[in-house]
C-alpha cells in the first residue's frame, strides 16, 4: 500500500506547465500535472491500445477532443478516453490534473 499527499506537489511554473510523476509500475502510470490559467496542454494521442483519465483534482477548465471539441472541466470532474483517442486540456483558471494511463507508456 502507497500513500500519496498530492498537496507536496502543489507547484506551479510560471512558464507553462509543471508534471511530477505520482508512481509508475508495468500496470499503470500516474501523473500530476499543474498548469497556470491559461495554459494548453496539447491535444495529442497515443498509438497504443489503453485507456487513461483524467481528473481535476484544483480549478477550471476544459478537457479538449479532436476537431475543436471541448467540455468544461471543474474540481472533481473526470474524463475517461482511450489513449488513441486526442486528449488535452485548457486552464481558465490554476489548475491541477491526475492524469492514469494504462498501461504506462
Amino acid at each position: 500500500m502507497k500513500k500519496i499527499e498530492l498537496d507536496k506537489t502543489r507547484e506551479f511554473n510560471p512558464l507553462g506547465m509543471k508534471s511530477f510523476v505520482v508512481h509508475e509500475s508495468e500496470f499503470f502510470k500516474i501523473i500530476n500535472f499543474n498548469l497556470q490559467a491559461g495554459v494548453l496542454f496539447p491535444v495529442h494521442s497515443h498509438d497504443i491500445e489503453g485507456q487513461l483519465s483524467i481528473l481535476v483534482i484544483e480549478g477550471e477548465g476544459f478537457f479538449l477532443g479532436d476537431n475543436d471539441a471541448s467540455m468544461p472541466a471543474r474540481t472533481g470532474d473526470m474524463l475517461v478516453s482511450d489513449i488513441r483517442e486526442p486528449h488535452g486540456v485548457k486552464a481558465a483558471t490554476d489548475m491541477r490534473i491526475v492524469v492514469t494511463i494504462a498501461p504506462p507508456i
